[in-house]
């Protein structure tokens, strides 16, 4: 099975790296794992002017890699086989076109487990994947 498992170094995507990693060693096939960090720059648009491009891109690129650090530690304890994408953009969306552009069987989401209405008046990462995706979402609680 081939898993896209997005994270932002947080406890709620950390305990969907860990849910997928005991699935994955409960399996005759292992799974092929891409953990996949996001981070929005529509922020720092402005900042590319001052600092320049590189310097943007470098910075969201330490952040993403911070993010994944857990993951990785959690999945290779684990013995579990992965790799990793780094993209800029509107977060769901990204998350969502990787998957489909990766073919992936099923995109795997730590979720905050925020009511309904928090939800609609907060927004939530995940709901939005689920929402969007193409491909089934497993939301981790």
């Amino acid at each position: 099975m081939k898993i896209l498992l997005p994270t932002d170094g947080s406890r709620n995507a950390l305990r969907a790296v860990k849910y997928v990693a005991k699935f994955s060693t409960l399996t005759k096939e292992p799974s092929k794992v891409t953990l996949i960090s996001v981070h929005d720059d529509v922020s720092l648009r402005h900042a590319q002017r001052f600092v320049g491009k590189k310097a943007v891109d470098d910075y969201l690129r330490d952040l993403c890699e911070a993010d994944m650090a857990d993951a990785r530690k959690v999945l290779d304890k684990a013995g579990v086989k992965h790799d990793m994408i780094i993209r800029t953009g509107h977060v769901a969306a990204e998350i969502a076109k990787a998957g489909d552009e990766g073919k992936y069987d099923l995109i795997v989401l730590g979720s905050k487990g925020r009511s309904a209405l928090k939800n609609l008046l907060i927004g939530s990462v995940a709901s939005r994947v689920a929402e969007i995706a193409t491909i089934p979402v497993l939301l981790v609680r």
